[in-house]
């Protein structure tokens, strides 16, 4: 794991970008195409921000994302899919080809529909975040490590969930879905790249396990020592515990 320590929030995400950029730019000029995996949520807004304004043929990319809430409306303020549009896929003009979660589908048959799909797509790059339970995607501790579905449904944690409303996502916790659909752990690790951006001090301890606790399936986030090629991005605050 290579692990970058910037100053503040918006250095971490100039530096994420860069590096997704770079590696995107890789991927179309050797094998033509990229498929990637794009990550939500507060923690992404300066790495998208940066990503979106960078010189890539979008037309020849490809993406996935991480999660979705089950029966969460798309205008909800923090439906996923509502996110990825005004956050990415507008700012691009829907340039590039995307497969969204539908989390007002059957979850069960959603989770098989967009499993067959990413199984024809390699995955190139994936931008993902850690939550403050550790969590990678929504896979909550104790995460399954072990299944090979691409996408399965998770129960969510009363941690995960008061990070979500703690975000300003809900008015309430009792608000916040209780069940998600998300990217299993294996198939996040199947990605020839991964891209961490974990800003922010309430990530701290998060962090500090992700780099020195055992792995294990309570602190989902340190599975990632063992991706051969993982470059986590954190600023001063996250990077605290370390």
């Amino acid at each position: 794991m290579e692990i970058n320590v910037l100053e503040d929030a918006q250095a971490l995400g100039v530096a994420a970008a860069t590096e997704v950029a770079s590696s995107i730019q890789h991927v179309i000029t050797n094998q033509g195409k990229a498929n990637i995996i794009l990550a939500t949520g507060a923690s992404q807004f300066e790495m998208l921000k940066n990503l979106v304004e960078a010189e890539i043929d979008w037309s020849q990319v490809t993406m996935f994302h991480l999660d979705e809430y089950i029966d969460l409306p798309e205008d909800h303020p923090a439906s996923f899919r509502k996110y990825l549009r005004e956050r990415f896929l507008d700012k691009i003009h829907d340039a590039c080809t995307y497969y969204l979660i539908d989390g007002n589908a059957e979850p069960k048959a959603e989770c098989e529909r967009v499993s067959a799909i990413i199984q024809q797509h390699p995955i190139d790059v994936a931008m993902i975040g850690i939550g403050e339970n550790g969590h990678l995607a929504f896979n909550d501790p104790p995460a399954d490590f072990e299944t090979n579905q691409p996408y399965i449904v998770v129960d969510l944690d009363k941690a995960c969930r008061m990070q979500q409303y703690g975000e300003g996502w809900f008015n309430s916790l009792a608000d916040v879905p209780k069940q998600a659909i998300s990217m299993s752990i294996q198939q996040i690790l199947k990605s020839k790249k991964l891209i961490v951006s974990v800003p922010d001090e309430r990530k701290a301890a998060a962090v500090g396990k992700a780099i020195n606790a055992p792995i294990s399936n309570q602190h989902p986030a340190t599975i990632l020592r063992e991706h051969q090629d993982c470059h986590l991005f954190l600023d001063k605050a996250s990077a605290s515990q370390r």
